[in-house]
């Protein structure tokens, strides 16, 4: 049998063209004069970037950076760095004043925020640590937790997303531009995006690529190295990464995704990758306790 290894492998030239092919058709089809999406200074936005110069003028494209007081200090920097990449128009929206006028950062307790993002990302880290029953904040806001202080931290940084898709959907219909989602295909089986925040959108067009397919596609785009070998991070929590949130490298995450995805046994899943049983059902856990979220909201059948 061909190894995992192997079969998640692309051929960006072939993704490409197809991509284009998708961005250009959905554009007509919605009858839509342009597309806006938000750039965060990270690999799948600047993916996104890369694609939507090829697909579209340039002129027709609006990038929007939206920060907030928390945000990484790099986000607006490496923001404007793609942007000027790629040659795409950008609007900036600091959203620190709409959230403050919700009173979210008073939401957060004294002992879990700081001003200080690399004290405030210490704290998150031994937090994580200390969860009981082999589980993870991650895992129990897909559950629905009964840790009071978890449900005031995803209270926290779940709005910051759904603002900024406010943002982006009031660019988009002021400007009859169609709203270009930036999550990769990792996030979207196992609920690592926010519903109604960035999970919303027009379109997807990177959807179908794993994380690891992601960074192969951005290579191929020309995307920065500065982008490249940045941690993928969230940017919703200060010193927290994508990989500390999930409690498993994307490496092996997409492997043990593509192996469910093909129904390879997890024994072999297991030897292919080196992993445990008990990871390969955390991830089967983090699908199915997910699967809400790729869908529409539940109707009462008569």
């Amino acid at each position: 049998m061909e190894r995992l290894k192997e079969k998640i492998k692309i051929d960006p030239e072939e993704v490409t063209i197809g991509i284009l092919n998708f961005i250009k058709d959905r554009i007509n089809a919605f009858e839509r004069s342009g597309a806006v999406f938000g750039i965060s200074g990270g690999i799948d936005s600047a993916c996104i970037a890369g694609l939507l110069s090829r697909a579209i003028n340039k002129d027709r494209i609006l990038g929007l950076i939206m920060p907030e007081k928390t945000s990484d200090e790099n986000t607006v920097k490496d923001s404007e760095f793609v942007a000027n990449k790629f040659g795409i128009k950008t609007e900036f929206i600091d959203i620190t004043k709409t959230l403050e006028s919700l009173g979210i950062y008073k939401t957060m307790s004294e002992r879990f925020f700081s001003n200080n993002r690399k004290s405030f990302g210490k704290i998150i880290k031994n937090v994580y640590r200390l969860i009981p029953n082999k589980s993870n904040p991650f895992l129990g806001g897909l559950l629905g937790t009964r840790y009071e202080w978890m449900r005031e931290v995803q209270a926290y940084y779940r709005i910051k997303h759904r603002i900024r898709m406010v943002h982006l959907y009031y660019y988009g219909e002021k400007m009859n531009y169609l709203i270009i989602g930036t999550s990769n295909k990792t996030e979207d089986l196992v609920g690592f995006f926010v519903k109604y925040g960035d999970g919303a959108a027009d379109i997807m067009p990177i959807a179908n690529l794993y994380k690891t397919q992601v960074r192969k596609l951005s290579e191929y785009l020309g995307v920065p190295d500065l982008i490249m070998d940045k941690e993928s991070s969230p940017d919703l929590l200060p010193g927290i990464t994508d990989e500390v949130a999930l409690g498993i490298s994307y490496e092996k995450l997409d492997l043990i995704l593509l192996g469910l995805e093909l129904n390879i046994p997890d024994v072999i899943i297991q030897k292919e990758i080196g992993c445990t049983e008990d990871t390969i059902e955390y991830v089967k856990r983090l699908v199915s306790l997910s699967s809400h979220m790729r869908n529409l909201p539940e109707k009462w059948q008569k």
